[in-house]
């Protein structure tokens, strides 16, 4: 009989694509037994947008160079997670599974459903935090619920401490005498085939851990001075462009929290807080999806239950396109289809002009974003849709509608942004570049302009939007009271 001492440890990845900060790991090499690195291709792993699938096929390419340098590697199996970690066992011999905690609804339900039948088959079972700053289940308000604005919940977490500093990775992971057979990543089919949509992602981004840390140090040592105001310009680099690396784990919150320690001197700490302020926000989005966990499908705001929406194929299809006739947003909208990924205060333009001048539910808002972003987060996309949409947690007032002539004025003063994604517009003086609609016919033609033809026209009147959109939140107010 197997000495339990010798027998092997499966250390299960799922969203923690990383060797540094990543306890499960750090636990699973403490025990100086083989272990076993799995990462399987759930089912559900169908409800990943075809974005995120072609970041994860590149960041298990990089974790498995990682784990190799360690002398492991990097065991791929597809299925139910319940059915493939029974037969790994029994093909290893393993009698521990260990694994980081996930925090979205499907994933805690999993979760415990499997820890429970894994150790009532006397497997021991444990899970281990690490993908937040705090545990979303922790933190309460001094009535003993949970937050639902903002800056309260701000203020609690700053009260409550410094994130512990974050592990360093094992130096080697002892391997087991036998190593179990493997599928190819191939066979996950996450890359796109033709037409290949993604061939402009390589460009821009570097998925893996190595890339996160690269990221990092480039956005601390030039790109957060100054953060807390340039930080809304989309055609600075005062952003970190994390998030991809945060949503698939390949770098941890408090790897980031630490990096931004010890600046004084260096960098304002205006622009510190403000860049942490925006890793709370993902807390507190995770704060929010754990306390209502139908978060990306229905209203927070129970009144907004009776919304009229519309049905508007044509206006979706052109805000999906970038052809909606403003710039700024057509710019929005074009670098998420070319980067998979889009400024933030560029998304709250764009999502403003869907829900409120279009009128369409912000759900598919959502779930094109979804679909498209190779930073999309169960917790952080549902959580500011709802925020833009008025229906959400310490929401933006429905009636703080945006202009997207003004914003992108405001925000992209000379239209390098829009030139860059928007290139038929390039030769167009900064005077009309955010509205196109309105130069004369001479000034569009000295800039190779055909209003309807090589630029649309604009989809919908935003003045008259505005006020069809307030018409129907007022009566959505006088129902609501009613």
């Amino acid at each position: 009989m197997q000495d339990p001492g010798d027998t092997p440890v499966i250390l299960w990845f799922r969203k923690d694509l990383r060797l540094g900060d990543n306890r499960a790991l750090v636990h699973a090499a403490a025990t100086g037994r083989p272990v076993i690195p799995l990462y399987i291709h759930e089912p559900k792993n169908g409800q990943l947008g075809r974005a995120q699938c072609w970041w994860l096929h590149h960041s298990l390419v990089a974790l498995a160079r990682s784990l190799e340098r360690l002398g492991s590697r990097l065991i791929l199996r597809s299925g139910p997670p319940q059915a493939v970690l029974s037969t790994l066992i029994a093909e290893s011999g393993a009698t521990e599974v260990l694994w980081n905690r996930r925090y979205d609804p499907d994933g805690i339900e999993s979760d415990s459903v499997l820890k429970a039948a894994l150790r009532g088959d006397g497997i021991t079972a444990h899970s281990f935090s690490g993908q937040l700053l705090h545990e979303p289940s922790r933190m309460k308000t001094g009535t003993g619920g949970f937050y639902r604005v903002y800056t309260p919940f701000w203020r609690a977490f700053e009260n409550s401490g410094e994130p512990e500093e974050p592990l360093q990775p094992p130096t080697a992971l002892p391997a087991p005498d036998v190593w179990p057979d493997t599928e190819t990543l191939d066979d996950g089919r996450l890359l796109p085939t033709t037409p290949d949509w993604a061939a402009e992602f390589r460009n821009v981004w570097t998925p893996g851990e190595v890339g996160a840390r690269r990221r990092l140090q480039d956005f601390v040592s030039g790109g957060l001075q100054g953060y807390a105001v340039r930080r809304d310009f989309p055609a600075e680099p005062h952003v970190s462009m994390l998030s991809p690396h945060l949503a698939l784990g390949e770098i941890s919150p408090a790897q980031i929290w630490h990096a931004t320690r010890g600046l004084a001197g260096d960098v304002p700490v205006e622009d510190v807080t403000s860049f942490r302020k925006e890793l709370v926000w993902r807390e507190f989005s995770y704060h929010l999806l754990f306390h209502f966990p139908e978060l990306p499908r229905r209203n927070f705001s129970e009144k907004f239950g009776g919304f009229p929406w519309r049905s508007d194929p044509n206006g979706l299809r052109r805000w999906q396109r970038g052809e909606t006739g403003y710039p700024i947003v057509d710019a929005g909208m074009r670098q998420l289809w070319q980067t998979g990924w889009m400024h933030n205060r560029v998304r709250m333009i764009v999502a403003s002009f869907l829900v409120k001048d279009l009128l369409i539910d912000w759900r598919e808002g959502e779930s094109w974003f979804r679909d498209t972003l190779v930073d999309a987060d169960p917790a952080s996309n549902a959580a500011s849709w709802q925020w833009v949409a008025g229906s959400g947690a310490d929401a933006a007032p429905f009636f703080r509608i945006f202009n997207p002539v003004s914003q992108g004025e405001k925000f992209d003063p000379e239209g390098a942004y829009v030139r860059k994604f928007v290139p038929e517009l390039a030769r167009l003086g900064t005077r009309y570049i955010h509205r196109p609609f309105e130069a004369p016919a001479a000034v569009l033609a000295k800039a190779g302009i055909d209003l309807g033809k090589t630029y649309p026209q604009p989809v919908v009147d935003h003045k008259m939007a505005r006020e069809q959109a307030l018409a129907a939140f007022r009566g959505l107010a006088v129902s609501s009271s009613g």
